[in-house]
């Protein structure tokens, strides 16, 4: 569970550079920070709803459960 504390830095930091404060919360290579680096290049504003939106509503670890993670096929 994230601290308010690390969530208010977070957000401080979306607001100011909105890649980088995807990047803490989801990665470099990742794809929300690939839109939000779009969003923002595109115009700044976008950047800094979409930042905001990766950082509060975008649960990574839910995607990485043992159980809902994807089945491959290995012919």
């Amino acid at each position: 569970m994230v601290s308010s504390c690390e969530l208010c830095c977070e957000i401080l930091i979306a607001i100011l550079l909105p890649p980088v404060g995807v990047c803490l919360r989801h990665g470099c290579c990742t794809v929300e920070f690939f839109i939000c680096l779009v969003l923002t290049c595109l115009g700044y504003l976008p950047g800094i709803i979409y930042a905001i939106y990766a950082i509060l509503f975008l649960n990574r670890d839910e995607y990485f459960d043992e159980y809902r993670r994807p089945i491959y096929y290995v012919a």
